[in-house]
């Protein structure tokens, strides 16, 4: 099984229109995705309803998923921008975490993790221990990402999510051609940051499914 809860289209920085993401997904074996275009106080009613008519894309191969990446938005808003993605539709939460390759507003990651309503806590950069604990107390999932740049801390993150009990899902964060993974690849992604083969198995697709699951 491989499901994917972090892509972009064309919606935000993407190159996929909804349709050809989710055939690209399909063709690599995924049974779900979710589409979680970039947003933040000034695009959420736009993106939230064009991933929820994406949805529509769903088949007997795969099932679409409509979610947001909470991206950039201040630590202070983040809680009210989140409640109105839940109110408007969005199944799939993500939010930005401290990549140690973008800017994000020291405080994102404690946030994110203390919110029961994210699903997905993305690429945290150093996570802390106090932030993983609170993500496996609030049901927020620590994503493994298999992105460039944001994967520089995979091993760090891997670490402090076990040590912590935490949820991990391998995630592609994929924007443009060769982002998404097939299993092979994100469980090679989940080993080579640590991840014992038993919970790098779960944690390519069964933690996602139980996720889309909780939330569908």
């Amino acid at each position: 099984m491989r499901a994917d809860l972090h892509a972009h289209t064309v919606l935000s920085d993407g190159v996929f229109i909804p349709a050809e993401l989710v055939r690209r997904a399909a063709v690599l074996g995924h049974r779900a995705i979710a589409i979680t275009d970039h947003v933040d106080m000034a695009n959420l009613e736009h993106v939230v309803s064009c991933v929820v008519k994406a949805a529509e894309l769903s088949s007997d191969e795969i099932q679409v998923i409509p979610g947001v990446e909470v991206t950039h938005v201040p630590p202070a808003k983040m809680d009210a921008v989140i409640s109105k993605a839940r109110a408007l539709g969005a199944q799939i939460i993500v939010v930005h975490g401290e990549t140690v390759t973008e800017p994000v507003a020291p405080g994102t990651n404690l946030k994110a993790a203390s919110n029961p309503d994210v699903d997905v806590l993305a690429h945290p950069g150093f996570l802390t221990a106090e932030e993983a604990e609170l993500a496996k107390s609030n049901g927020v999932a620590i994503e493994i990402t298999g992105r460039s740049g944001h994967g520089i801390t995979n091993g760090h993150v891997a670490d402090v999510a076990m040590e912590a009990g935490a949820t991990m899902v391998v995630n592609s964060d994929a924007h443009t051609v060769g982002n998404l993974m097939d299993r092979d690849r994100a469980f090679s992604v989940a080993l080579g940051a640590g991840i014992p083969s038993g919970m790098a198995k779960k944690a390519i697709g069964k933690n996602h499914m139980d996720i889309i699951k909780r939330r569908t």
